[in-house]
């Protein structure tokens, strides 16, 4: 597993580890109702979004980022920064249960997918080059995340 914690980024986070995601089960013709064409296309049928076009990169409010298709809390604003990539970037999920990762081996490369837990909708990937914080950086397709404004104020 990539994420760990360790004992002081637990209790500062205030993060039960061992939470799982309900499982989210639909046909892919009721996520085609529930979603538009771009939520479909990313998250349903694995797309990246264009760099530097999503709603989310440069948001800077404090608050919870949610998986598009099911609402699972999936990532914090503590845990967000700006990497340069060109989409939103965190250095670790909201708790171990809300990702899972896949190895990946599409276009000629080898990384690790991230998909929401509960839904399996595809997030992003996660690269081993991220701040001192974790070492990982969780660069995430903005139209696979819905933010929820938890706290007035930025980060």
């Amino acid at each position: 597993m990539f994420n760990k914690m360790n004992k002081k980024q637990k209790k500062w986070r205030n993060i039960n580890v061992n939470q799982k995601a309900q499982p989210v089960e639909k046909t892919e013709k009721e996520w085609k109702e529930q979603l538009t064409d771009e939520e479909y296309r990313v998250c349903r049928a694995h797309g990246t979004e264009a760099p530097f076009s999503g709603k989310l990169l440069h948001n800077k409010q404090s608050g919870e980022y949610q998986c598009t298709c099911c609402h699972t809390p999936l990532f914090h604003s503590e845990n967000k920064y700006d990497s340069g990539c060109g989409w939103p970037s965190f250095d670790a999920p909201i708790n171990e249960a809300a990702v899972r990762y896949i190895e990946d081996l599409s276009h000629g490369m080898k990384r690790v997918e991230i998909r929401c837990s509960a839904c399996d909708s595809h997030l992003g990937h996660v690269f081993p080059d991220g701040p001192k914080t974790t070492g990982e950086r969780f660069c995430v397709n903005s139209v696979s995340l819905i933010f929820n404004n938890t706290k007035k104020g930025d980060v």
